[in-house]
């Protein structure tokens, strides 16, 4: 373990190779290939656990929890999350989370004020565990710290009632804002909208206060004009934290059509890839290798360097949740969001998927530095960019 808490390669293959010694028969080993979690019996190869291990590993789309219940708990009792609620993200290791939720409505103001109130006061009780993000200095050194990096945003932008609103929830630490969720507000419109008029000149206002300030525009719930739209209007790179490419998916209203996606490439943005079932496949089997199809066809249309990771759960996914949550989740959807019997893609659904993911990626023949773009790199790079802005500003 290095100085500043975080395993390296080295300490993770020493621990794995312990692990091994009377499990089974160390000849039971591949050579180059190490099981790195208790209770799993899934090897890893030296290579995809040197790529995690040297990458800062972000997340644009991972929440704390997905037991809404233990979320609240911790909110209101920052004490009751343990040192043994921290360890699996330790494990992970993701450098960086998003934990964006959608929030909008009447009341949309004053639950972003409690939402980035209680996220602060969270982070501030677990300072030595968990670090606010909110420059390209911080994402500089998370990986460095040992700490758990936070990138505090919202999955709605309805709680802007004006251009200042902008401005003082930046200042809350807010770094992240997606323009709708999957319904109209007015700055636009979402993805499940029965019409889709595109950015209103509210909006288009928002988004000029989003770039003075340095706050990133994602638009991942967004229907296709309101996407487009924000692309045209903004003057920098516009994000898909979490999303999918759409002529994979039977045509899914949540993922994106091949005109947004060039649009990425154009802006020199990002796009964040979910293994949420419905927006991978249509139909059945859905595995991790479909995942892998949405990054090589991003991967074709406008290059590796545009590509990153957005999960779009917690670290164990929506077919983990307390039964009554999940029904009650399936619920807040209209029918087009086409919910089958599981949401997640076995093989991402758990805290080790980056590794699973990489060792996808190494299948599919990208190269290390591809590998390292898309498990942070790339989201590194486009918010060190979107969050750099003139002294006047």
């Amino acid at each position: 373990m290095n100085g500043d808490g975080k395993l390296t390669r080295r300490d993770l293959l020493k621990t794995a190779a312990a692990a091994s010694v009377g499990v089974l028969a160390a000849p039971m080993l591949n050579i180059g290939r190490f099981r790195l979690f208790a209770n799993s019996e899934t090897e890893y190869s030296t290579r995809a656990i040197d790529l995690v291990s040297r990458s800062t590993v972000i997340d644009m789309l991972c929440v704390l929890t997905l037991d809404f219940k233990k979320y609240d708990k911790w909110m209101a009792d920052p004490e009751s999350f343990t040192a043994a609620d921290l360890q699996p993200f330790k494990d992970s290791q993701i450098d960086v989370i998003h934990p964006a939720v959608g929030l909008g409505g009447p009341n949309a103001y004053e639950g972003a004020l409690k939402f980035f109130a209680s996220w602060n006061a969270f982070i501030a009780d677990h300072d030595e565990h968990l670090m606010r993000i909110d420059s390209p200095g911080d994402l500089a050194r998370v990986r460095t710290s040992g700490k758990l990096g936070v990138l505090l945003g919202l999955q709605n932008s309805d709680h802007f009632r004006t251009p200042d609103d902008v401005t003082f929830f930046r200042g809350l630490g807010q770094r992240v804002s997606q323009l709708t969720y999957n319904s109209r507000n007015l700055i636009g419109n979402g993805a499940t909208e029965r019409r889709d008029d595109g950015v209103s000149d509210f909006g288009a206002a928002i988004i000029e206060r989003m770039n003075k300030v340095g706050m990133a525009i994602d638009v991942s719930h967004c229907g296709d004009r309101t996407t487009l739209d924000a692309f045209d209007i903004s003057k920098k790179p516009v994000l898909i934290t979490h999303s999918n490419c759409r002529a994979l998916a039977g045509g899914h209203p949540r993922d994106k059509s091949d005109e947004a996606i060039k649009k990425v490439g154009a802006a020199g943005s990002v796009m964040g890839i979910t293994g949420v079932r419905m927006f991978v496949k249509a139909d059945e089997p859905t595995t991790i290798e479909h995942v892998l199809d949405h990054f090589d066809h991003v991967k074709k249309l406008i290059g590796p360097q545009h590509l990153g990771v957005g999960s779009d759960i917690d670290l164990y996914g929506y077919d983990s949740m307390p039964a009554d949550l999940n029904k009650q989740l399936r619920a807040g959807y209209k029918g087009s969001y086409a919910f089958r019997e599981k949401i997640d893609v076995e093989g991402l659904d758990h805290p080790k998927r980056m590794f699973d993911l990489t060792e996808g990626l190494i299948r599919r023949k990208y190269s290390d530095a591809d590998i390292e773009g898309i498990l942070g790199g790339n989201f590194k790079r486009v918010l060190g960019d979107v969050w750099t802005v003139a002294p006047s500003a």
